[in-house]
């Protein structure tokens, strides 16, 4: 219990947390990627256009692995000078990650279904790829959301 307590764990655990933003990530660009390769298919002229879309999903893993590498940077564990952290800065730490690690996580996921939904109308109407982005990017507007209070939040804690 003393473990799940101090406050370098709760860091350490605030940066994985961050980092799972990544598992939405990969399962978003997978549903873009399934979907395009069925429309590639039949029309290969149409991979630009298909993995701009699938593309988009991947950004929420990025953002969650910046906030990750923040957090490990500002306690030292990057390049192995770790502050002592109070369980307090730990547990501040912690609930910094949260929105980039929660709100990325749901958001790649449901910003791939709508990715996907968006090949199938560039596969029956290539011309409207610009509608097809505009979907996908109004579920990113959340990710990015969650990322500057995630980025504000690990920003004010003082170590």
């Amino acid at each position: 219990m003393e473990l799940l307590l101090n406050g370098n764990f709760l860091a350490i655990l605030a940066a994985a947390i961050a980092a799972m933003a990544g598992i939405g990530s990969a399962i978003g660009v997978g549903l873009v990627g399934s979907a395009a390769a069925g429309v590639v298919a039949e029309d290969p002229k149409k991979f630009g256009s298909t993995l701009m879309l699938q593309a988009l999903p991947g950004t929420q893993g990025i953002y969650g692995l910046l906030v990750a590498f923040i957090i490990l940077n500002k306690t030292g564990i990057i390049g192995g000078n770790m502050v002592e952290l109070t369980t307090v800065q730990g547990g501040l730490f912690l609930a910094a990650s949260l929105p980039v690690g929660i709100i990325g996580l749901i958001s790649a996921i449901h910003q791939g279904k709508v990715a996907a939904s968006g090949i199938m109308l560039i596969g029956k109407r290539p011309e409207e790829i610009a509608k097809a982005m505009v979907y996908a990017a109004m579920v990113e507007t959340y990710a990015v959301l969650a990322l500057l209070a995630s980025f504000l939040m690990v920003n004010g804690i003082q170590v």
